[in-house]
């Protein structure tokens, strides 16, 4: 960690007090236990800002890069630089007595102070000359955390340089500009460096003609800032910006806890312990502001709120009328609506959760009469796909644009009318520097026209995916026959100028589950990550079928496995999810980083252990067997993935056949 004497309210500290105030007050603390990301590298990996980082220096010749991570050397450093009157400097240091930040680039040129604030996220202008705000000249809520980022700089940067001229600007990615440059992003290479922080090595310079046309646009936004800055204050609290911001750094400089309010946020909370962690002497920030405020004690911690029904948006208005114990919602409460077509709607599924803890049922809920009609119209074999897919900021390829759809991955499961299980097939790309789609669509295509069997996927993602394959052959004008392929398994676009629903359409195992299936160990969550354990303790069918060492044989084949046994139990007999199996992706991070990487929930801003992994195949040096273990593990990671799809049909086919 960076050493100072002092303690300093900084950019990463402000943006988590803007999200919750009281986690100030656990942050940096070793008894609390912290379950976001910690491995600097890995969010490197997930989130690819550090690549973004430095393709911007290049746009500022001549910059001085300030690289030490000691804040007192860092500010000393970046006084000496601003001493020059013309002087461009990266990572600038600034601070006061209370405040601490490093700005991505800083420009001086006399008693003019230029702050760019450099992020991955992209921004489409197309003509727009107020691309911050909403219809009614507010500022957008999507970039309000953005703008109040770079207003906090420039709040610091007014009073530790009083005498200079602040305009501050958002660095951003041009999702409308085409890279003209082949191999752009291969120029980046990711590494460790002695302290285990990432770093980005160029394997080549980056050239003028790199930069054109420019990836990045740098865009003014002091009529924003100074609308936060001079901002009213707040309904809530009664603070302006700059009031609340300086009732953070009070409290982070006098260890003082600011009081918990109970929100939408408090559902995620990364300040929460396990049973077992509490047991070891740590403790969780999560329980103790709920014992705040709401008086738990013991097992009160194991009770549900309505922050835990899934996918309710009237959360916070039940809160704040006294609402917050699942025991004390009502049908009223939740506002059910059926459903017009089969299957649950959203509230009904909503109540039915409600229902089950109220009642203390453990018991699962299905509607065999609605599955029964959707598989009366299933046409055997049954194929189960599964795509691993990412978008980075810089462009692989000439003729690429930021945050391109790349699909790296795919696994195939089949079973027959007579139950055969088969690993039909798969793809992964593990040449660096390769655009993989159409490579991956014609292998999916040769895959899947073997027969007319009915395809399934989990989740819209494969839709989405190989319509953007889709455009992208349109867009280069090749491939008809690939194209029409698509086409027979997807739906287009709702905005799209061209609209289809193919033949083979592909059937959403998802929204089935949603429709016809709940568990209340899946705590109303759909993630099939939660969803399969569930359904293996629901099914002694499963529970026999996959109890011997058969999977990764001639009776059921395996590209991946040999001779696996996927029901396992451990010492207390409960069943061990079978993602918890899986080899690990990084060896080098801890079993809980690795957990909250395999869930996908949102640990990370882009989420998922397979699209690091792939990151870290394409943008790091890894010698032969390295990128060998790590192909084998995401290929098994993937397969899993299909697996699992499989598993929750020979559920429901089984139940069905009772």
């Amino acid at each position: 960690m960076p050493m100072s004497s002092r303690r300093y309210l900084t950019k990463s500290r402000f943006k988590l007090a803007s999200q919750c105030p009281t986690k100030l007050y656990y942050t940096n603390k070793d008894e609390y236990v912290n379950q976001s990301i910690s491995d600097d590298f890995l969010k490197a990996l997930a989130e690819g800002g550090i690549l973004v980082g430095e393709l911007a220096k290049h746009y500022f010749p001549d910059g001085h890069n300030v690289d030490t991570l000691d804040y007192d050397k860092a500010l000393r450093q970046t006084n000496e630089l601003l001493k020059q009157d013309s002087v461009t400097i990266f990572e600038a240091a600034l601070a006061t007595e209370r405040y601490f930040i490093r700005v991505d680039v800083l420009v001086k040129e006399g008693n003019n102070i230029s702050l760019f604030e450099v992020k991955s996220k992209s921004i489409d202008l197309n003509g727009d000359t107020e691309p911050f705000r909403g219809k009614r000249g507010d500022l957008s809520a999507s970039w309000l955390p953005y703008l109040e980022d770079i207003s906090f700089q420039t709040y610091v940067a007014g009073q530790a340089l009083r005498d200079k001229t602040i305009t501050p600007h958002l660095m951003l990615i041009n999702k409308g500009v085409v890279c003209e440059t082949d191999g752009l992003h291969q120029k980046f290479l990711l590494r460790r460096d002695d302290n285990g922080y990432a770093q980005v090595e160029l394997t080549e310079p980056i050239t003028q003609s790199d930069l054109q046309p420019p990836l990045l646009t740098k865009i003014d936004v002091t009529a924003e800032c100074d609308e936060i800055l001079t901002s009213a204050p707040d309904a809530d609290d009664g603070l302006s910006f700059t009031e609340r911001i300086d009732l953070y750094a009070s409290s982070y400089v006098e260890n003082k806890q600011l009081p918990p309010s109970l929100t939408k946020a408090c559902k995620s909370c990364e300040f929460q312990a396990s049973d077992e962690q509490i047991a070891q002497g740590l403790r969780s920030g999560k329980q103790e502001c709920f014992g705040k405020m709401l008086g738990w004690v013991g097992q009160d911690y194991e009770r549900q709120t309505v922050l835990d029904i899934a996918g309710f948006r009237k959360a916070e208005k039940l809160i704040e009328e006294g609402v917050v114990d699942l025991d004390d919602v009502g049908q009223e409460d939740v506002g059910i609506k059926p459903n017009e077509k089969p299957g649950l709607s959203s509230s009904e599924r909503q109540w039915l959760q409600v229902e089950k803890y109220q009642q203390r049922d453990d018991s699962s809920w299905i509607d065999l009469d609605g599955l029964k009609a959707e598989m009366n119209s299933w046409i055997y074999p049954l194929h189960f796909i599964d795509f691993e897919t990412v978008r980075v900021a810089i462009p692989f390829n000439k003729g690429d644009r930021p945050y391109e759809a790349i699909a790296f991955q795919f696994s195939h499961h089949t079973v027959d009318e007579h139950g055969n299980v088969k690993h039909g097939g798969q793809y992964l790309n593990r040449e660096q520097g390769v655009f993989p789609n159409f490579a991956f669509a014609k292998e999916l295509q040769r895959q899947l026209s073997q027969d007319d069997g009915s395809v399934f996927i989990y989740s819209q993602h494969e839709n989405s995916f190989l319509n953007d394959i889709h455009n992208q052959l349109v867009d280069r004008g090749i491939e008809p026959g690939l194209q029409e392929f698509i086409r027979t398994l997807t739906k287009s676009p709702s905005k799209s100028e061209e609209q289809w629903q193919g033949d083979r359409l592909m059937i959403d195992m998802l929204k089935l589950v949603k429709s016809y299936y709940y568990s209340p160990a899946t705590k109303g969550s759909n993630s099939i990550k939660k969803v399969l354990p569930a359904t293996l303790n629901d099914s002694p069918f499963l529970q026999d079928f996959y109890s011997e060492a058969k999977y990764g044989t001639d009776e059921m084949p395996s590209l991946n496995f040999d001779k696996h046994q996927w029901i396992q139990k451990d010492s207390d007999g409960n069943i061990v999810d079978p993602y918890q199996q899986l080899p690990k992706l990084f060896t080098d991070f801890s079993d809980e980083e690795m957990q909250l990487l395999l869930t996908q929930d949102d640990a990370l801003a882009n989420g998922g252990a397979a699209m690091c992994s792939y990151a870290k195949m394409q943008y790091t040096q890894m010698t032969e067997a390295e990128q060998n273990e790590l192909a084998d593990a995401l290929l098994k990671y993937c397969e899993l993935d299909t697996l699992a799809m499989v598993m929750i049909y020979q559920h429901w086919h089984q139940l069905l056949s009772e």
